[in-house]
């Protein structure tokens, strides 16, 4: 269904209406977190780039991130996992493979149907586990391009000779880690087959799956607040829209985790000042990126109805209409306040633009250029620091040995 509306705006405000109705059409979280944390990583990252190193492996590492984390979960869960696993289930029990596990729980096809979504949730630890392999293949990729495995002569911090003993060591560990992750996923996708064919009929794997699917629900039943956390940022079941498997908040925040511990340790391979970038941006970014941006809108739209705006296109839970339903809202305004409907959709979008556009103008102005940029000057800083506290104390070496002469 097309907005004809948006199209009666006035060009500035038709642009951005119908950039945030492009994203209101996109299936599920995946395409506007795409746009959105692409963004926010990737164009600071080019702007403050401080070498052609820097810029490619910085490219090459958030296109493939983000192009993982939001487009493979839906494409393996829904397109391969969930047809390979739920084939020999009646088209009932096949119906029930994107319910929520929390609600399967109860019902009589739980043996049947959870343990063909376990196996599904595990063979979509592929993400995660390639997520945490990037860094180490962005190292690889540096170092085969641009020879280059010193962090110091990337950052362009300083130039000098590049020890072969250092790149050895950059290139055996991006492998071990790499071979590493393709182990712990093949034991997951073992594990996920053995729970498909047994589980029904095993206890301990019955359990295995619930703990995988809803560990709130599992863990938690006294306290509906700490069961509804875990549930949502815990468990790896895929959410669904429309009948079909997305991404899931739980996946989500598994790939941050997992993922950081690649940033943590391809990082610690370059070198201090990596490693201390590394420890000063992602804590941030990762969760900005799980649960900062939400709790951002949130507060955003807290702020807009407190005081007293956007009141037709805010509701008491925080929800905000679509386009498609800004054009009816309209129209009963322009009755009841005998205007016209295009008037009354220009006041609608301008609120409905608000509402998005700033939580998304801070993502990338203060989560993507402020970061990048605060980040490059603080590792600047600290070398510069160590680089003159290492000649204050070469300086003491060599006043006391001259003292023995």
């Amino acid at each position: 269904m097309q907005v004809t509306l948006i199209n009666t705006l006035s060009s500035p405000l038709k642009s951005a209406a119908k950039f945030v109705y492009s994203q209101e059409q996109a299936s599920g979280l995946s395409s506007s977190r795409f746009i959105q944390d692409t963004s926010t990583n990737l164009v600071p990252k080019a702007v403050f780039a401080r070498s052609k190193a820097d810029l490619a492996e910085n490219s090459m590492l958030e296109l493939s991130e983000s192009a993982l984390v939001y487009f493979a979960p839906a494409l393996i869960g829904e397109k391969v996992a969930r047809k390979f696993f739920s084939k020999n289930l009646d088209q009932p029990a096949k119906n029930l493979v994107a319910k929520p596990a929390s609600e399967l729980m109860k019902s009589p096809l739980k043996k049947k149907v959870l343990p063909v979504k376990a196996a599904i949730a595990l063979s979509a630890t592929i993400i995660p586990l390639t997520e945490f392999t990037l860094n180490y293949f962005k190292n690889l990729f540096t170092l085969k391009a641009f020879k280059k495995a010193n962090f110091n002569n990337i950052a362009s911090l300083e130039k000098s000779k590049e020890s072969t003993e250092t790149q050895k060591k950059v290139e055996n560990s991006a492998k071990k880690n790499i071979k590493r992750a393709a182990g712990i996923f093949a034991g997951c996708l073992g594990l996920g087959a053995l729970i498909a064919k047994k589980g029904a009929n095993s206890k301990v794997l019955m359990d295995i799956s619930e703990a995988i699917l809803a560990p709130g629900t599992k863990f938690f039943q006294k306290s509906p607040k700490t069961r509804n956390f875990f549930n949502k940022y815990f468990s790896l079941d895929f959410a669904q829209q429309d009948g079909k498997l997305v991404l899931s908040k739980g996946q989500l925040t598994s790939c941050v985790l997992v993922g950081g511990a690649g940033y943590f340790g391809a990082s610690k391979d370059r070198g201090k000042q990596n490693f201390l970038e590394t420890l000063f941006r992602f804590p941030i970014v990762g969760f900005y990126v799980i649960t900062g941006s939400e709790l951002f809108e949130k507060g955003f739209k807290k702020i807009l109805l407190k005081s007293g705006k956007c009141k037709e296109t805010i509701s008491k839970d925080l929800k905000t209409p679509s386009f498609e339903e800004l054009e009816a809202i309209a129209q009963k305004l322009a009755q009841k306040n005998k205007t016209n409907v295009q008037t009354e959709f220009k006041k609608l979008a301008k609120q409905k633009v608000l509402i998005y556009g700033v939580p998304f103008l801070f993502s990338i102005g203060v989560m993507g250029f402020f970061v990048a940029g605060i980040s490059n000057v603080f590792t600047k800083f600290r070398y510069n620091r160590e680089k003159r506290q290492n000649r204050g104390l070469e300086t003491q070496q060599s006043e006391v040995f001259k003292g023995f002469m």
